[in-house]
């Protein structure tokens, strides 16, 4: 197990979503040496700045959280831009980790790489049993080169990396832009804009039958920081929370706690995304001792509720 706490750490997206939560866990276990390369200092698509980032921060421990992501609209408009910049700052800052002889990389894949028909709930053995949903592979494959990529360099160089696959994460302060948002983000956004401009009905994206599992952040920010004090081993790992909800029962429950009296709409020539969603999580057990811990009504509810207040103290302004 490493001590983390005596580690010099660089997190990449330390400042973004998930990493602001493991960020402070670290903080909290006492971690005095946490390195965030913020974009306008250092662009990772960027070898020289990747190069220089090492330099500066001198690290021991390399938690590679930083993404270009965004929903199946977002997918669809820029598949290139998604499939590149993943890769590109993926397999250059592996590369220069090795290089600079980092003693651990965690490299945080995407439930985007399962095969577009895998059997629920998905095993980590099933990640090679075919081709991804069409409208994220090219995140998804470009996210899963890391896989190939540190299970070459663990075989050829003894090089300490290991692979995460955590499933769609929620929670407050999550991104609410409805360019580039997730599905719980997007949909509270539209019910609480529906229910403040007495609308009569939302329209919701496919027909309402796929499937999704969520993670509260929180609980996966715990999960990264066990497995890189805990996992060395070179098979991918599940981070979820064991179960699966369909988007109309997600849109639903969304409906219910904000108090939106219209109906809703499945517009269905819009994609559904892949089919069924759900993570078989006993690895992570059984590897770190990670369980999920936030029940998904809890989490939705604070999810929601700070997704209010943050929208009404911008609207005082």
């Amino acid at each position: 197990m490493i001590n983390l706490k005596s580690k010099k750490i660089i997190v990449t997206g330390g400042a973004g979503f998930l990493g602001k939560h493991i960020v402070r866990k670290l903080e909290e276990k006492g971690c005095k040496d946490i390195f965030i390369p913020l974009i306008q200092n250092y662009d990772l698509r960027n070898l020289e700045d990747i190069k220089k980032m090492y330099k500066d921060a001198n690290a021991d421990i390399v938690i590679h959280l930083a993404a270009i992501v965004g929903g199946i609209g977002a997918n669809k408009e820029n598949p290139a831009t998604f499939f590149y910049d993943n890769l590109i700052m993926g397999v250059q800052l592996m590369e220069q980790a090795r290089l600079n002889n980092i003693e651990k990389f965690v490299a945080i894949g995407t439930i985007c790489a399962y095969p577009k028909y895998t059997p629920v709930p998905f095993k980590e053995e099933d990640l090679w049993n075919g081709y991804p949903e069409e409208t994220n592979a090219p995140y998804g494959l470009a996210k899963k080169m890391l896989l190939v990529q540190a299970q070459a360099y663990r075989a050829q160089y003894n090089f300490n990396a290991i692979y995460l696959l955590p499933v769609n994460l929620y929670g407050p302060g999550d991104n609410f832009d409805p360019k580039s948002s997730h599905v719980i983000p997007a949909l509270i956004r539209k019910f609480y804009e529906a229910k403040i401009n007495n609308k009569s009905e939302v329209v919701v994206w496919g027909t309402g039958k796929a499937s999704r599992e969520f993670l509260y952040v929180e609980d996966c920010a715990e999960a990264v920081i066990l497995a890189t004090e805990k996992y060395d081993k070179p098979d991918p790992i599940n981070i979820g929370a064991g179960f699966e909800i369909t988007i109309k029962d997600l849109a639903n429950k969304i409906k219910n706690i904000i108090g939106f009296n219209g109906n809703i709409v499945f517009d269905t020539s819009k994609p559904d995304g892949q089919p069924r969603r759900c993570l078989d999580t006993t690895k992570a057990e059984k590897e770190f001792g990670f369980k999920a811990k936030t029940t998904f009504d809890e989490g939705l509810t604070k999810t929601i509720y700070w997704y209010i207040r943050n929208s009404e103290s911008k609207n005082s302004k």
